[in-house]
């Protein structure tokens, strides 16, 4: 008798997939539990984008493209996307080295900056904004210092670059961290024994480890921080051509009353966020996949 047929020599009905996802699972309730997800994805991921979505068509495609493509508009654009990519390599060196000792080493007061690494994500993001335009403004008590050599970090594009690498550096360290500690030392001690320099180690051996997380950490980092407002806001100086962010003109446009124009640049932004966000998680699978395999 065949696993199709019952003992009537009677073919079974085919389960379908939902049949056989229920039965991988222990606890019941799937349905319940989907149709929350659902539900509650729809109320505040999908309809707030498909109402900014919808105001947006309601200027046309030349609407759009004429609010796009104004030079003070795309020169926001420009130095958004930049600024967070230059603090996305930045983190992604730092925050790997940081994860690394509070992983890899024992040392007093590791609790301590365990937990500042956290502070960005507690503190207001207006306080942190405040906080660096204090301390780096041309008077500040380190902005002086930079003075000196006639290198204004406040109210520049560095500044932006500075507050962006603040308030997203967590995502890089929480993101690489559990990796490393699910790491074995014992590989690196392999390749050690087999002649490899600490380069080649972390080349070879850590490096394809925690890419994927480190693909992760970025895509979130580079999404948050080209949507920062509260932070960038005190230091940037906001010199239209220059130093202006692009939260900024939305904010603009909507004192203007000009809610399509806002939704306009809104939803150009999320659709810029989506494909870095759908590019890094497609590589990011195929990576793990290959690491998988090994």
């Amino acid at each position: 008798m065949s696993a199709t047929t019952s003992p009537t020599n009677k073919p079974l009905p085919r389960k379908g997939w939902l049949t056989r996802l229920r039965q991988r699972n222990v606890l019941p309730g799937f349905g319940l539990s989907m149709g929350i997800t659902v539900f509650s994805l729809s109320l505040l991921v999908v309809l707030p984008f498909a109402m900014m979505a919808y105001t947006t068509t309601q200027m046309g495609w030349t609407g759009f493209w004429g609010t796009i493509s104004q030079p003070q508009v795309t020169a926001a654009i420009k130095l958004s996307l930049w600024m967070s990519f230059l603090a996305m390599l930045t983190n992604m060196v730092f925050g790997t080295l940081v994860a690394w000792v509070l992983v890899r080493y024992e040392f007093w007061g590791k609790s301590l900056i365990n937990a500042l690494v956290d502070l960005p994500f507690a503190l207001p993001t207006a306080v942190t904004g405040i906080s660096l335009a204090t301390l780096y403004a041309p008077n500040g008590l380190i902005g002086q210092w930079f003075a000196k050599f006639d290198i204004q970090v406040a109210f520049t594009p560095l500044g932006i670059w500075l507050a962006l690498v603040v308030v997203s550096f967590p995502f890089i360290v929480r993101a690489v961290q559990p990796v490393l500690a699910e790491l074995s030392v014992e590989f690196e001690e392999a390749a050690a024994v087999l002649g490899a320099n600490r380069f080649t180690t972390f080349r070879k051996v850590i490096l394809p480890e925690l890419l994927p997380a480190l693909l992760m950490g970025a895509g979130m980092m580079f999404a948050r921080a080209t949507g920062e407002y509260g932070s960038v806001i005190f230091i940037a100086g906001n010199i239209p051509m220059q130093s202006e962010i692009l939260p900024l003109i939305i904010i603009s446009k909507l004192e203007q009353f000009d809610v399509q124009g806002a939704s306009a640049i809104a939803l150009f932004m999320l659709l810029i966020s989506f494909v870095i966000l759908l590019t890094i998680n497609i590589v990011q699978w195929k990576l793990s996949r290959r690491v998988g395999a090994r």
